[in-house]
């Protein structure tokens, strides 16, 4: 990758794939590359070209080494071909032998682990830990020593192996007993062949030296040399070993130009053998020495020098006939019934080699390429010979076929030959002395073939005066066979004699029977024609899939298209009128077209109809060349619909390189729409070649020609012209093929066409069809166009085609020509859609005569047979302009009686209408609504005294599924949101850390959340509302329903209570009551009567009274529970103890059983959900995680409306805003429905922070909470302080206010405290003149610095201002929120627009939340109390711990986190992913990379060296990586997939489209396609969001719910 990356290919076009690699790279081989052979780094003329190693070894060195090579080489091979019963050389016997042996089991493919596991357990006495390490390492090493003892202990245990691995597979496993002694010798080879590798690396001499020790020959000249030992060993080798080996010879022989020649002559030489032993072998090909030729047989110097001194063509297919002989019948033809699968695609890898060996073809000709070509393309043409007319079919008769007869085999060997008949004909093309001798072995062989012989002599069949002598033969009851791979060679080679001209040096031309030639293409036509027209069906199945790949893309090339070739051929050598009736007679219809027989069996009509359709379907086809031929696929691909690239691509058919030829044209023809956020970019066909579209273009399936047909019909009727569909001008034929046009005028075309028109006329439904009707109007067009090209481009006199002359003359005194007919069908009802064709044509007939007259063609004539059509066009359009007029008239009529009756009955009512408005201002404001506004804007704050006012809304929703409609009120009976409640670190600034609970109750999380956000409980909704009874019904029965469901727990988990919304079908697992707000009217005066007594002192002393009074009274309480007495009320020791209730109480709303059971089910799931805990209503944690909940939701929601650009009011969804509103009033109301004294117990807990006098020993610092959690506990919690024992109480909306007021006062400014102590990187001062806030904040600066001794030099106040306002932003937009729903009070207009500036959008949040626009004016307003807070907040030993770099801060405004930096460049990663190296395998073995998008981590995925533990059980590294990134939520990019999984659990998850596209706007999973790749910003950023919004369980569980899948994907171990 690093070559590629900096060579000149990396502009050019290239394809990827990802594979498990091997070999070495290409860089600097001038044979694999047509230019840049070098990359810049290994360019021999690059100023900075890497130095190579050129030196040559002394003769005393070479001489030792090569003397020590030999030995040491020898000694290797001799143990890697070590058989169970040699015997160690004398030399080599141990001193004292021992009787210790070993028992050696090695890998195969037919056992599974759990058998080898089974068989180990049963053999050995081992447990099934042992058991699988003992099975891993034989599946990855090859062989595996499972028992060491003496000789007889060992065979038990070989028997015992064998016995019980056949109880399993009828093939036992492989096992031997090998000496301790041999057991060492083997070790020590592997050894030394990787002391090869690396000591044949430092020098090209050492490596030279190795080459020329294993390439001598032996001096038993019987015997091979020693890598051609190994070689043919190769297959009995275990893995390991051939490992080595296979190492060894890549780092050696292949490396050296002269010994790779040498080694590829000993590959070839033994190439049979080898193949043979593969074949034999269970092994994958990438472990079999087999692998190697591709290495050699795509050089193409070496291949052509293989080709002339070792014939490897004949060598490869006497190899692939060798293999197949077992499957040739009595016929010597190929009979694949009974065939072994996987022996069969082995032998289909041999193909492959074929194609390497002449993917090259030769520029220059010598005579021993020559004749070594045709010796090898004679031997081809004996297995094609062995295909000619196999696996023959019968029509059935009488009873369906009882079994399938077997077809794929031979499709299978069809498709591998189809690129190396291509190559053939190539090599045959480049040389004209080759093609002619090529051509003469073909005929020679095409004649030897006896497949489906005639069983009749020939006879004289008569039409239209014209005889033919043929033998007859009929499909319908005789074999034929779909596999003429001869024919169609002699087809192509003709095609090529053709176009070289060397046609003409064609001895004895006149030889050539086209008639016999012919025969078999046009059988195998005639047979799809019967298939289509459903003659066959008793056949089954498998005929029909022949049919299919007969002229399907994937064949059609080698098979369809030579057998029209072949007809093509024959009809320009042969009488038209001949070669007509030979096709009526082979498809059955000669009789029929004779008038000499009738029937009234529908089944046959229908046949014949049928036929008739696909009979003349067949006069098509011209010769251009290979662009053309691509333009005109591609345009008629486009005429069907607009399509991706990739869609076209496998539309096309492909060369030997896999091209298709699509780039160089498409840009001609169709032009690109790229795609959207989801979905791929698109081809449209450009309008100026919708002219040569043909509704019968030769390619189109049926189904392709209807939906082609239909969309250019829609086209035109767009457009407004007529739907016609005319034929286009035929592009011309080459001059060997001219005669064909012939078929076109001849006397057998015109009966025809009559015949087909004659039945039309007389309108007899049974005997036509409008298919056949469109066929032939296509033909006469197809002949008039023909007709007229010829007449523009030469004299009358020179033209001899008359079809419009035979067309009006024949059968004309009865008007039953041609011309006669399309007059009469014009008028039917019956063929009404294709009127406009047969208009054209007729328009045709009369330009066709004007040029024959030698006259100017006006266009009164031309369209004078249109006339009568078009005056009736004419009538029909003038009536529908009437009949609109006419309804225009009465729907005016109508509405002006309308607003009469309206008009009077406002005048007899006059008195109710005296308030109304006029109509003409009914869109304009009341003065009073002005005034209104006006005020609502005036009080746009939400907090303290001068709040505004909750307006009464009614709010009346529809339960989605009883339809019904219910008001929301506290005291109905409840409508529930659908919610999905789910952990999450979207906003974690230390990603992979995640707090726990103790158990010892010591920690703060989950009351005080840490500022980091390591985790939090996102609650989020798709917005639909049910009737909590109706949701429970439904609940029930889901639950029931999908137990039921296969693989059920990959959707939901059913244990944790997740259902689907029964709407949108999205992924909840509860659901949260709606509760609206309670209308306010705020009552200012008694508002400013309090807060002239209740200021922050007076507040903090009330409040502190309070607390520790009702601390006393629950002492008290708790000594009464204990037996002991009480003296009196809380009230005599403590005077203070209700003042705070003076201030203003009421009671608390009230809510109906059902709202209130909902209530606890919502917060139960919150809590289990959120702690991971067992589900526990009366958990003190239960209002603490709903605050959490709804403060953590909030920030999520502000984090991705600031991401997006967005305000912070209007542009939330419909979802977001309903999920919102009800989460916060959910929360809200969790303390009226827990213990007050838990409520009361956490509030104090949480002030402690702000008021360090409540403290206890583990209350955190300020730098350790998040203030905004903070804030939504307080505020939510402080109304359980006005609980009494008598009597429920709560706040009143004064005394909230100020409750509100205050405790959002202290945490605003113990926030700005912890920006300021958190934040180093203030920004300059601007030359300003100092604002008063700047004074404030140099004030505050100096003051916190004197106390924590922390001071910046020179930092002026303006900085500081700046930096805090900025750090806070985040927060004030947060509290917004969370007030605006808690309250109900409408924010501020700036707050609604993003054209604001920022100074606009923090003055108008200041003035929303009841802060000075300077906000350090709050430590200058309350300095009296807060001066003593600020010195203990600073004064923590935890702050000065953090400002001494002890311990890690958060800073101001947080991080915003987002997927990671993806590079541009798809490629890239690739490079990375090859680089990658698993930290725990200790091995080279290939692993499978996957990068985690939310922190940039690469794992090892899906492989066994990385699995954990995990809650028990073990999972992969991307499960276990999730559980600490994402909180069990991942995102992962698989690189050599291509393609992005999601995970939501151990047990769920699904996969999505990669971020990357192709210059075509399209995704590649799995790099099926290769091409270049590039981020898409829009896809990412959806993918961004995506996560962002939470929505990933809502994916995976919508992806999961459309895909049924049988075998579930096993998640965990990803």
């Amino acid at each position: 990758m690093d070559c590629f990356q900096d060579s000149v290919h990396k502009s050019h076009r290239y394809k990827m794939h990802a594979s498990s690699g091997g070999g070495f790279c290409d860089c600097g081989d001038v044979e694999a590359w047509k230019i840049g052979p070098c990359c810049s780094k290994h360019d021999p003329g690059a100023a900075t070209a890497m130095v190579t190693d050129e030196c040559v070894l002394e003769p005393e060195l070479c001489g030792r080494v090569e003397k020590l090579f030999r030995v040491l080489l020898r000694y290797l091979t001799d143990f890697l071909v070590w058989e169970e019963n040699f015997e160690l050389s004398a030399e080599l016997q141990p001193g004292t032998k021992e009787n210790a042996y070993y028992c050696v089991l090695y890998n195969d493919e037919h056992h599974s682990y759990d058998h080898v596991i089974y068989t180990l357990q049963r053999s050995v006495n081992c447990n099934q830990e042992e058991a699988k390490i003992h099975t891993t390492l034989i599946d990855k090493e090859g062989r595996r020593a499972v028992k060491r003892g003496t000789l007889r202990s060992c065979q038990q245990a070989k028997d015992l192996i064998k016995s019980n691995s056949e109880h399993i597979s009828l093939q036992p496993l492989r096992v031997e007993i090998l000496h301790a002694a041999v057991m060492a010798h083997q070790t020590f080879a592997l050894r030394l062949g990787s002391w090869f590798q690396k000591i044949i690396g430092y020098s090209v001499g050492f490596r030279q030296v190795f080459c020329q020790v294993a390439l001598e020959p032996n001096a038993d000249r019987d015997r091979p040399c020693l890598i051609s030992r190994l070689m043919l060993h190769d297959a009995r080798m275990y893995k390991g070993a051939r490992k080595i080996v296979h190492e060894l010879i890549f780092c050696s022989m292949l490396m050296e130009t002269e010994f790779k020649r040498l080694f590829a002559i000993e590959f070839t030489k033994y190439y049979k053998q080898l193949q043979k032993d593969f074949i034999s072998d269970d092994h994958e090909r990438s472990i079999s020495i087999t692998a190697l030729s591709v290495q050699i047989f795509t050089v193409p110097t070496l291949a052509r020098q293989l080709m002339e001194e070792c014939n490897v063509i004949k060598v490869i297919v006497d190899t692939i006939m060798d293999l197949l002989r077992e499957h040739l019948d009595d016929n010597n033809r190929f009979f694949f019934l009974g065939y072994n699968s996987d022996k069969f695609t082995r032998i289909q890898i041999i193909f492959h080699d074929l194609r390497y060996v002449l993917i090259s073809k030769p520029s220059v000709w010598t005579h021993q390429l020559r004749r070594q070509f045709l010796e090898g393309f004679r031997i081809f043409l004996g297995l094609l010979k062995c295909m000619q007319g196999m696996e023959e079919v019968k029509r059935q008769l009488g009873q369906h076929i009882a079994v399938e007869p077997e077809w794929e085999a031979g499709f299978t060997l069809q498709i591998h030959m189809r690129h190396i008949l291509s190559i053939f004909q190539d090599w045959c093309a480049s040389d004209e002395e080759i093609l002619l001798l090529a051509f003469k072995e073909c005929h020679t062989v095409l004649t030897q073939c006896t497949n489906q012989p005639f069983r009749k002599e020939a006879t004289d069949f008569y039409m239209c005066k014209h005889i033919l002598h043929v033998r007859p033969y009929k499909v319908s009851q005789e074999p034929v066979s779909i596999h003429l791979p001869i024919s169609r060679l002699f087809a192509g080679l003709y095609v090529l004699l053709c176009g070289t001209g060397a046609i003409e040096r064609l001895d004895n031309p006149e030889s050539y029977d086209f008639t016999d030639l012919a025969e078999h293409p046009l059988r195998c036509i005639v047979l799809a024609a019967q298939v289509s027209a459903e003659m066959w069906r008793r056949n089954g199945l498998s005929l029909v899939s022949q049919v299919y790949y007969y002229q399907d893309v994937k064949c059609r090339d080698e098979m369809y298209d030579k057998d029209v070739i072949m007809l093509q051929i024959a009809a320009s050598k042969m009488d038209p009128n001949h070669f007509l009736m030979l096709v009526l007679l082979r498809f059955e219809l000669f009789e029929y077209f004779n008038g000499s027989c009738s029937s009234k069996d529908q089944d046959q009509l229908m046949h014949w109809n049928r036929l008739t359709e696909e009979m003349l379907y067949l006069q098509r086809k011209s010769r251009v060349t290979k662009e053309e031929v691509t333009m005109r696929e591609v345009i008629h691909l486009l005429c069907i619909e607009p399509m991706a690239h990739s869609s076209l691509v496998k539309s096309l058919s492909e060369n030997e390189n896999y091209e298709t030829g699509l780039e160089a044209i498409i840009s001609k023809v169709a032009t690109f729409k790229k795609p959207g956020v989801s979905g791929h970019g698109r081809y449209e066909v450009k309008k100026d070649h919708l002219v040569e579209f043909n509704p019968f273009f030769y390619h189109y399936s049926k189904s392709q020609h209807s939906k082609a047909e239909e969309s250019q019909k829609k086209r035109k009727a767009k457009e407004g012209s007529d739907k016609a569909l005319p034929p286009p001008v035929p592009p011309a034929f080459c001059p060997d093929f001219s005669n064909i046009v012939r078929l076109l005028s001849c006397d057998i075309i015109v009966h025809i066409l009559r015949h087909v028109l004659q039945r039309a006329a007389e309108d007899r439904p049974t005997h036509w069809t409008e298919a056949m009707i469109q066929r032939a109007l296509h033909l006469i067009g197809q002949a008039l166009l023909e007709e007229k090209t010829q007449l523009e481009a030469c004299s009358v006199e020179e033209v001899t085609f008359d079809f419009s002359l035979k067309a009006r003359l024949v059968g004309s005194e009865q008007e039953n020509s041609v011309f006669h007919l399309l007059s009469k069908i014009k008028t039917l009802p019956s063929i009404d859609a294709q009127k406009d064709m047969i208009i054209w044509l007729l328009q045709m007939f009369d330009i066709i005569k004007c040029l024959r007259e030698n006259s100017s063609p006006t266009v009164s004539m031309a369209t004078e047979s249109a006339k009568p059509e078009e005056s009736a066009q004419d009538k029909e359009k003038a009536e529908r302009k009437r009949k609109a007029e006419a309804a225009k008239l009465h729907r005016k009529r109508i509405m002006a009686q309308m607003s009469a009756m309206q008009k009077n009955f406002i005048e007899s009512n006059k008195m109710l209408y005296d308030n109304m408005p006029e109509s003409g201002t009914q869109g304009e404001p009341a003065p009073a609504v002005q005034s209104c506004a006006v005020k609502q804007k005036e009080l746009c704050i939400a907090i303290g005294p001068q709040r505004g006012s909750t307006l009464a809304e009614r709010e009346v929703l529809t339960c989605i599924l009883c339809q019904e409609e219910q008001e929301v009120l506290p005291h109905a009976p409840a409508m529930v949101l659908t919610v999905c409640v789910q952990r999450s670190t979207v906003l974690t600034q230390c990603r992979g850390k995640i707090p726990t609970i103790k158990a010892d109750g010591s920690g703060t999380y989950p009351l005080f959340t840490p500022p980091n956000l390591a985790i939090g409980t996102h609650t989020g909704s798709c917005g639909h509302v049910m009737h909590a009874t109706c949701w429970q019904k439904y609940f029930e029965a889901d639950q029931n329903t999908t137990r039921n469901r296969l693989h059920a727990e990959l959707i939901i988990d059913l244990e944790n209570g997740e259902y689907l919304c029964p709407l949108c079908k999205s992924l909840c697992n509860t659901v949260v009551p709606l509760i609206p707000l309670e209308p306010l009217s705020f009552d200012y005066e008694n508002a400013g009567i309090i807060g002239q007594h209740l200021n922050l002192p007076q507040w903090i002393q009330v409040l502190t009274s309070r607390i520790k009074g009702l601390k006393s009274l629950s002492q008290e309480n708790d000594l009464n529970a204990d037996g002991s007495s009480s003296t009196g009320t809380c009230g005599d020791g403590q005077p203070d103890f209700r003042s705070i209730l003076s201030f203003g109480v009421q009671e608390p709303r009230k809510f109906s059983d059902s709202v209130t059971e909902m209530l606890v089910v919502c917060a139960t799931t919150v809590h289990r959900v959120g702690l991971r805990t067992a589900p526990n209503e009366l958990c003190p944690l239960v209002p603490v995680m709903a605050w959490n909940t709804c403060a953590f939701t909030i920030h999520a929601i502000e984090n991705v409306l600031q991401e997006e650009e967005k305000p912070i009011f209007g542009s939330l969804q419909n979802r977001q805003l309903a999920g919102l509103k009800a989460i916060v009033q959910f929360a809200a109301s969790q303390r009226l429905k827990c213990s007050q004294a838990v409520v009361q117990r956490h509030f104090t807990d949480m002030m402690g922070v702000l008021l360090p006098a409540m403290s206890r020993k583990n209350t955190p610092s300020i730098l350790e909470v998040d203030f905004f959690h903070l804030l939504v506990g307080l505020v939510l919690s402080m109304p359980s302080l006005y609980q009494e024992e008598a009597v429920d109480l709560e706040p009143s909306s004064v005394s909230a206010a100020y409750n509100h007021l205050y405790i959002f006062h202290l945490v605003t400014m113990a926030h700005m405290l912890q920006v300021l102590l958190t934040s180093t990187d203030f920004p300059p001062a601007a030359d300003e003149e100092e604002t008063e806030e700047a004074r404030a904040a140099a004030e505050l600066y100096a003051t916190v610095s004197k106390q924590t001794g922390r001071l910046i030099p020179d930092l002026s106040g303006s900085s500081v201002a700046q930096r805090v306002k900025k750090g806070m932003e985040p927060f004030l937009r947060c509290a917004a929120l969370f007030f605006n729903y808690l309250t109900g009070v409408h924010p501020p207009e700036e707050l609604f627009q993003t054209s604001v500036t920022s100074q606009g959008q923090m003055e108008a949040l200041c003035s929303y939340l009841a802060l000075p626009f300077n906000v350090f004016q709050l430590f200058q307003d309350y300095r009296d109390s807060i001066s003593p807070l600020l010195q203990r907040w600073c004064g923590s030993p935890a702050v000065a711990k953090a400002l001494k770099g002890k311990t890690q801060t958060v800073r101001y405004p947080r991080r915003r986190n987002r997927l990671i930096d993806l590079p541009e460049d798809y490629s890239v990663l690739l490079n990375q992913a090859s680089h990658f190296q698993c930290p725990k395998s200790t091995d080279d073995e290939r692993k499978q990379p996957t990068l985690c998008l939310f922190c940039g981590a690469m794992l090892c995925s899906q492989s066994s060296c990385c699995l954990s533990q995990l809650d028990g059980e073990k999972v992969g590294a991307c499960t276990a990586h999730a559980a600490t990134c994402g909180a069990g939520v991942g995102m992962f990019l698989r690189i050599r997939e291509c393609e992005i999984v999601l995970m939501a659990s151990k047990s769920r998850g699904s996969t999505y489209p990669a971020p990357y596209l192709d210059d075509y706007g399209e995704t590649d999973p799995h790099l099926g396609r290769g091409n270049p790749l590039h981020l898409c910003p829009e896809r990412y950023r959806k993918l961004n969001q995506l996560w962002q919004q939470h929505c990933i369980l809502e994916e995976i569980a919508r992806s999961l719910e459309v895909v049924n899948v049988m075998f579930p994907f096993e998640w965990q171990m990803l």
